[in-house]
Formats: structure tokens, C-alpha cells, sequence
């Protein structure tokens, strides 16, 4: 299945195997995979959580719905294979502006939202992603306020 995706990606989006890809590309694997992990927190699949990602993620890169499917399963088997959030996390600080780190972290925050019912484990998440993306706490707070008035 690996090299169906890969082979997708190669065909049809233009970019290398993750082993040999752009740091653009790598960095959109490492934001998906940390929505990938925001989806599996909680241990319910929740289908409105699933479309929000692809929402997320065809908007945020301009994908087409193939195209998002398909990052969003390579996505996944690098989350799968992954030891622990650092080797997303460091992409993403060495990447991305601190405005750019808050709107992930808003973007966690809906994706824990959107089912109603926010998981210890999905605030926990949360929590940890933004503390290793050095995102100030107040920024934490108002990216949920933003999302979750409430």
C-alpha cells in the first residue's frame, strides 16, 4: 500500500518519496500526522473530526480531494511509525512563524472541538504540541477561546 501512495504521489502531485521529499512537503506530512494524532486521542473515530482534516487540509495546501486523501494516508503511516511528536514538531519550529505555530494550534483545537466534547487526552495533545512548538501559553489560551468561546 506504501508504494500505491507513493507512487500516487509521484504521478500525480509531483513529490518524492517522504525519504527524499522538499522540506515543504515534509512539513505538510508533519502537519497532517499531528491531525492524524489529534484524530486517534480520544479512541473514537469521530467522522465529523476525519472531515475536518480533509477540510483543513485541501484548504491549507490547495489540494483537490484525491490529492488530500492521499497525504492524509501518508500522513497517517508516518504518524504510525513515528516514536514520539518531536520529528514533526522540530520541522514545524524550524519552518514556520509564530503566528503560523498558533494557527496549528487553533486548527488542533478545532479538530478536539468539532465532536462536541473535548478529551483529557485531545487538551493533553494540545498542550504538548503547543509547548514544543514554544508557543506562549496566553497564544494557547486564545487560540481555544477562539474556537471554543464557551
Amino acid at each position: 500500500m506504501l508504494n500505491q501512495i507513493k507512487l500516487f504521489f509521484e504521478q500525480h502531485l509531483s513529490l518524492p518519496s517522504p525519504e527524499n521529499s522538499t522540506t515543504e512537503e515534509q512539513l505538510k506530512l508533519a502537519s497532517v500526522a499531528l491531525f492524524m494524532e489529534m484524530l486517534q486521542m480520544d479512541d473514537i473515530e469521530d467522522q465529523k473530526e476525519r472531515a475536518l482534516i480533509l477540510a483543513l487540509v485541501k484548504k491549507d495546501f490547495v489540494l483537490t480531494t484525491e490529492q488530500a486523501e492521499s497525504l492524509i494516508a501518508l500522513a497517517e503511516q508516518q504518524r504510525e511509525q513515528a516514536t514520539d511528536y518531536y520529528e514533526f514538531t522540530s520541522l514545524i519550529n524550524k519552518q514556520c512563524s509564530l503566528p503560523q505555530k498558533i494557527q496549528f494550534i487553533e486548527a488542533l483545537w478545532r479538530i478536539a472541538y468539532i465532536d462536541g466534547v473535548l478529551d483529557v487526552q485531545e487538551e493533553y495533545l494540545v498542550r504538548k504540541i503547543a509547548g514544543l512548538l514554544h508557543v506562549p501559553h496566553i497564544d494557547f489560551i486564545m487560540a481555544r477561546n477562539r474556537v471554543n468561546p464557551s
